[in-house]
């Protein structure tokens, strides 16, 4: 038998039956399912120092388990000396059994180690059924070591549903167990 993360399979098995319920979906294709997770970083400081980039661009693929991108400027700010087509920042995206691996991470070893740490703001949705979380520290990840770390930074991590409403992402995201807060 193949390999199945443990997020996969709960969603086949206990998820889905449980949104479709709870929606009163007619077909269970209708239910929501998590298409990906987009783990990006903005580094202001690349401008100057280039080395940043590629600390950016190993961080986000050691928390991954796959290989990040650099971002370039799509256009010219004097203010800000940059050119068009400079590094700017990294980013990620996890499609399949290593967006449900990240999300296991995420939940179970990642986001217990934040200070202070009683649940995630629900007002991250868009409206269109997509969620956006903001981590303000890279070291809550087991897989960064905090001595080889020369500047503490954040990073966002956006999570796309095929869900229509926040609602219905919500409970989909809920049902996977993201801890978000009680209101």
């Amino acid at each position: 038998m193949a390999y199945v993360p443990r997020l996969r399979q709960e969603y086949n098995e206990r998820v889905k039956s449980a949104l479709k319920e709870e929606f009163s979906y007619s077909n269970i294709m209708e239910v929501p399912k998590l298409t990906k997770i987009v783990i990006s970083r903005g580094v202001g400081g690349a401008v100057a120092d280039k080395k940043l980039i590629d600390h950016a661009i190993d961080e986000l693929s050691a928390i991954s388990g796959q290989k990040a991108v650099s971002t370039i400027s799509k256009k010219d700010v004097a203010s800000f000396k940059l050119r068009k087509g400079m590094p700017i920042g990294a980013k990620v995206t996890l499609r399949g059994y290593r967006m449900y691996e990240f999300l296991d991470r995420l939940i179970t070893s990642a986001l217990p180690r934040v200070r202070d740490f009683n649940g995630i703001k629900s007002n991250g949705f868009d409206g269109r059924g997509n969620y956006n979380l903001g981590v303000t520290e890279q070291i809550i990840f087991p897989e960064i070591d905090i001595d080889a770390v020369n500047r503490i930074a954040g990073m966002d991590i956006t999570f796309v549903t095929t869900a229509d409403t926040d609602k219905e992402a919500k409970a989909l995201l809920t049902e996977l167990g993201l801890p978000f807060k009680k209101n």
